[in-house]
């Protein structure tokens, strides 16, 4: 397919595998089938960025055409595996026969590059993958022995850097340092005016600057990268080029404070806090400015709101700091200025009252800050700021009960950008929610539509389809989470769930396995579990699953249910009464009441038995089975 690449992430960044893949690939496949590449826009466009003069941008994002104050939005960590998923798919689309990569310094190839060669290896029949590396080979990659570089100090140059020679290093190094100056200038130069110059400029050029005898040129190359990677998402390039940036730049500056504010975000979506801190710390020992500050406190409140782990999480701290920064971003001398940053703020200290469990308070500051933003703002202005305000907006409010004023905002956040996925999502479930399920179906087949390979929205369709009673749908739909993502530990619960139910007892199994190693504690799988040991006969081991489920969980009632028909059906009929009263004041239920009434029976408590037969009725008015039992007990009076 490809000759040998060299996967150094110094070489043309985040995606150097992965461009030279694409860059092999797209030319041929525009000829053949330019619907294929159409469809993979985003992806091509991402990864390559240099084939974007060939490969037009079919699905756009409203960010697309902002200046850099207005593009606010980061993508989560997960968009490269999104990403890597829809090259995976063009990939395997492409491919007409058995076809081998040959990749060598895997070992310095940056993480999203690495994730892509995984999900190649999982998703992609046909394709080898052979890699040379200083680390043991993967699943489903074959080692190689790696190429042998190197030469006089040239060649060192050529390489860009990335040469494992030592002849060559010494060479390199043996030269003046106005040598090696002169030598990295000139291949910059080189770099700058060849076709590839757009994927150099995310790796190799501002390696060469670096090292050459332009400063300046070389953190505004920095940072142009930066830029790119923080929009795509590829947040361990932003985190290391961002680094690189701040070693050449005058602290104080205004490259400084924004190598220093886009790196520590970065930082802290990896989960990296600690590095995260230090970078806010040292901006407010260094710097004067008064937004500075409070884009810091700002950063560092998000540090603890955002933290997933409740146990990590310091809300009380994260109050301080955002009150530090709303005090002061409420001095901001500049109208349109302040009322972007401070709304930003109010926003930021929404979560924080949310996540204490005050949901009205949250939802008065979100509204202060969309009445700031039509005040204040010129018409038009920061769309992103308002499509986020109102899609919050929308979440507090569904949560509230007040639903169809939660829709209305999350209409007023797609119409903003109709090409981000996220908010189709999240008003497919609110209309889920409302029992409105072909327009719900409709916003996660939208949001599928728009975005590269999206896990969650197929997932949600599968909730759907099983809310429905489509089971096979909801299978496949399920299937599909996991090709793209063999982490995603809800696909496994309720797959297991949903093969339990077609009486694939032993695929299901395998499913519980699967999401066990994953989250050992888990009630709802050790729930399925027990229903599985039920099944197969295997009682004791059942109540134990079942007793580990409740152990994790007290408010499972499915585990609360399904114990109480394991404690019946060996003997246990208090028992039963017992859990199937706990699962009933979890929520009612025709099934519920009926079981219980069963076990009541048992026990010779007609009266209690005929009282449930008569709420299982009024219930489910339409259940046969429940009609016929109170006729008949009724009868025996």
């Amino acid at each position: 397919m490809v000759p040998v690449v060299n996967g150094h992430r110094r070489l043309r960044g985040p995606y150097t595998i992965g461009g030279a893949l694409l860059r092999a690939l797209v030319p041929v496949a525009l000829e053949r089938s330019p619907g294929l590449v159409a469809e993979h826009d985003i992806e091509i466009r991402a990864v390559a960025p240099g084939l974007r003069p060939l490969v037009p941008a079919r699905r756009r994002l409203i960010e697309d055409g902002l200046t850099e104050d207005e593009r606010i939005l980061v993508p989560a960590p997960r968009r490269t595996l999104r990403i890597a998923n829809g090259v995976a798919e063009f990939v395997r689309d492409c491919l007409e026969e058995p076809r081998t990569l040959l990749v060598d310094n895997l070992h310095e190839a940056d993480p999203a590059d690495r994730e892509l060669l995984r999900v190649l290896a999982r998703r992609v029949p046909g394709l080898t993958l052979a890699v040379g590396s200083a680390e043991p080979p993967w699943e489903g990659m074959r080692p190689v022995e790696a190429r042998a570089q190197g030469g006089p100090p040239d060649d060192y140059v050529a390489s860009d850097g990335t040469s494992d020679d030592p002849r060559a290093y010494r060479a390199y190094l043996s030269l003046p340092p106005e040598e090696r100056a002169r030598r990295h200038d000139r291949r910059a130069a080189e770099l700058r005016a060849g076709a590839a110059a757009a994927e150099y400029a995310l790796g190799a050029v501002p390696y060469h600057l670096e090292h050459g005898g332009d400063t300046d040129a070389a953190a505004q190359a920095l940072w142009a990268a930066v830029d790119h990677c923080v929009t795509e998402g590829f947040l361990h390039a932003v985190a290391e080029l961002g680094s690189r940036g701040l070693r050449l730049v005058e602290p104080g500056s205004d490259l400084w404070w924004r190598f220093t504010q886009r790196t520590a975000t970065a930082l802290a979506g990896l989960g990296r806090r600690a590095h995260a801190q230090e970078l806010y710390d040292h901006a407010r020992r260094v710097s004067v400015d008064p937004a500075v500050h409070a884009a810091a406190a700002y950063g560092t409140a998000m540090l603890d709101a955002r933290e997933r782990d409740p146990a990590r999480r310091d809300l009380v701290r994260a109050r301080a700091w955002i009150n530090e920064a709303i005090a002061i971003s409420t001095l901001l001398p500049d109208r349109r200025t302040r009322a972007f940053k401070l709304g930003f703020d109010q926003n930021a200290r929404a979560l924080i009252e949310l996540r204490e469990g005050r949901a009205d308070d949250a939802l008065g500051l979100v509204q202060s800050a969309i009445d700031l933003a039509e005040r204040d703002l010129p018409p038009g202005a920061h769309p992103v700021h308002r499509m986020v305000l109102f899609a919050n907006r929308a979440q507090l409010l569904a949560r509230l009960g007040r639903t169809r004023e939660a829709l209305a905002d999350f209409d007023r956040a797609v119409a903003i950008d109709p090409g981000f996925p996220d908010h189709y999502l999240d008003r497919g479930n609110l209309l889920f929610e409302m029992g409105r399920t072909g327009e719900a179906l409709a916003d996660y087949e939208t949001a599928i539509r728009v975005s590269p390979p999206l896990p969650e929205a197929y997932y949600n369709r599968a909730e759907l389809r099983l809310a429905g009673g489509d089971l096979d749908g909801a299978r496949a739909d399920l299937d599909h989470v996991l090709e793209l993502d063999p982490g995603y530990l809800d696909a496994y619960v309720n797959r297991a769930g949903v093969l339990e139910m077609l009486g694939e007892h032993e695929a299901a199994r395998r499913d519980v396995e699967a999401g066990l190693a994953l989250d050992p504690g888990n009630a709802h799988l050790h729930g399925v579990l027990g229903q599985l040991e039920t099944e197969a006969g295997r009682y004791a081991e059942a109540a134990l699953a079942f007793d580990a489920a409740l152990a994790a969980d007290t408010r499972l009632a499915s585990a609360w249910a399904n114990r109480a028909t394991l404690r019946f059906e060996t003997g246990d009929a208090p028992g039963a009464v017992d859990d199937l009263t706990r699962a009933i004041e979890l929520g009612e239920d025709a099934a519920l009441y009926f079981n219980r009434s069963t076990a009541l029976d048992a026990l010779g408590r007609g009266r209690e038995a005929l009282a449930d037969l008569r709420r299982a009725l009024a219930l489910a008015p339409d259940d046969p089975d429940v009609r016929a039992a109170l006729e008949r007990h009724e009868k025996e009076g």
